[in-house]
């Protein structure tokens, strides 16, 4: 069983790779439907992650809105049909570079700076 510290380093990962791919601007992401596969499949191992981790780490972490990021997951998962573009640009843009600063600035195991 993944402990907490190997889901954290999960999401830190998924963010390093949507990063990786995504430095592009709104009008090339949505002409580039790889780019948005690549992120939708990363945004799902980070919702996947966080729910793995624990209510203890979740509750020390608490700015970070878990349930929305299990959410979408779900939705990810299970409604690929109906995925918006333009939703998963607005998490490229606003969430993703949020929830990397609430993990940088997170003491303890979430933190990447021992890597």
């Amino acid at each position: 069983m993944r402990d907490d510290s190997l889901r954290f380093q999960d999401i830190q990962n998924a963010i390093e790779n949507i990063e990786k791919y995504s430095k592009c601007t709104r009008q090339e992401f949505m002409q580039n439907e790889l780019v948005q596969v690549w992120v939708v499949h990363h945004l799902q191992m980070i919702g996947e992650a966080a729910r793995g981790i624990s209510s203890e780490s979740r509750a020390r972490l608490s700015s970070i809105p878990w349930p929305k990021i299990i959410g979408l997951r779900n939705i990810l998962v299970h409604h690929y049909f109906s995925i918006d573009p333009e939703e998963i640009w607005r998490v490229l843009e606003v969430d993703i570079p949020k929830l990397k600063a609430d993990l940088e600035k997170a003491p303890g195991p979430a933190s990447n700076k021992d890597r």
